[in-house]
């Protein structure tokens, strides 16, 4: 049904022509937010690149086309002006809005920017981004009962869509839950309800089987495995955004509301050492943006200029621990790099996955 809701051709949510982001759509992303956010991960990517000598970013899932934009802007002082770009986006209404974006703000950057229906094929060198792309990749949704694990599905019952909860069409979501409460060394107690990202770590794979040489940067609402399972997260968190109004009804407005769940990180890291890869590092994303210099790109602004508020007021929206500072993590996976991610050398959090 998630994946219906978001992807179905001309009607799910990431399909239709919908105005999603900003301020005028349903949420905010950090690129929406403020320019600071790629000039900072323009430095964590510069640095990648010089490491392994590539030449190519590609960033999973593009939204607006506005990371694109400065990271494009951001990397050419940087000495990489003639990057080489390319956006893996399978809905064809974003594309036309992120070449309309390109057209309009960076159009001598055209050249160099591609679109991919899929991953890279083997061989890709460079960096992979993905920002808030994996909470919009469906989950599956179980709970806890007497009787044992049962899994949410979606039915059509007096006259509306909704839970139906029944016994899993697979052994997999149980054996997932049993794995989980033995790391966790506690059971679930009755009517506790959540998620489990299959997609996510499949995504993960695949990616790192598509890298040669350099690093996955992963930006997203979520939590290490114990901190996603807590005790008091008894109904998940599974979320819908329909103008900036947050809801847990996936059912409400089906085709015209987002529908996301947070990432479970843990998983991630898990997928990533099958895939071969290594851990870069795990932080959150306040840490990460300080330690690629957020303080520094604020020197070139004017204290006493009037846009001066609205900085601080973006620098706030991107570090606070009730914002996206502490919800929103960063997980930087690589293969064939010696050296560490500075991203990650303020406050590695890699020991709570």
């Amino acid at each position: 049904y998630m994946d219906l809701a978001l992807n179905a051709p001309a009607l799910g949510y990431y399909r239709a022509p919908l105005h999603r982001f900003g301020a005028g759509g349903d949420f905010v992303t950090a690129p929406e937010l403020s320019p600071l956010f790629a000039r900072c991960v323009a430095r964590q990517v510069a640095e990648i690149l010089d490491l392994t000598g590539a030449f190519e970013v590609c960033e999973a899932g593009a939204g607006s086309g506005r990371l694109c934009v400065q990271l494009l802007a951001a990397l050419a002082p940087l000495g990489y002006e003639r990057v080489h770009y390319c956006i893996l986006e399978p809905s064809a209404d974003l594309r036309a809005r992120q070449r309309e974006l390109l057209e309009a703000e960076a159009p001598g950057a055209l050249d160099r920017v591609r679109w991919l229906d899929g991953l890279p094929g083997e061989g890709f060198r460079g960096v992979i981004i993905a920002n808030e792309l994996l909470d919009a990749l469906p989950v599956r949704r179980f709970r806890s009962t007497d009787t044992g694990i049962l899994e949410a599905y979606v039915e059509w019952r007096d006259h509306r869509l909704g839970w139906r909860f029944d016994a899993p069409d697979d052994e997999r979501l149980a054996q997932a839950v049993d794995e989980i409460q033995g790391i966790l060394g506690r059971s679930f107690p009755q009517g506790y309800t959540s998620e489990l990202g299959f997609q996510r770590s499949a995504w993960v794979r695949s990616a790192g089987a598509s890298l040669s040489r350099g690093a996955m940067l992963i930006f997203d609402y979520g939590y290490p495995l114990a901190e996603y399972y807590h005790p008091q997260r008894t109904e998940g968190t599974l979320k819908c955004f329909f103008r900036h109004f947050a809801h847990d009804d996936p059912f409400l407005y089906p085709g015209i509301q987002d529908i996301s769940a947070h990432v479970e990180f843990s998983s991630l890291a898990d997928a990533a050492d099958e895939a071969g890869l290594d851990l870069g590092g795990f932080t959150n994303q306040a840490e990460f943006l300080l330690a690629t210099g957020l303080l520094d790109q604020c020197r070139d602004f004017d204290p006493l200029a009037d846009d001066y508020a609205s900085l601080t007021g973006q620098i706030k929206r991107l570090t606070l621990p009730g914002e996206m500072g502490e919800l929103v993590k960063v997980i930087g996976l690589t293969r064939g790099m010696r050296a560490g991610l500075s991203g990650f050398s303020g406050r590695d959090l890699r020991d709570r996955l």
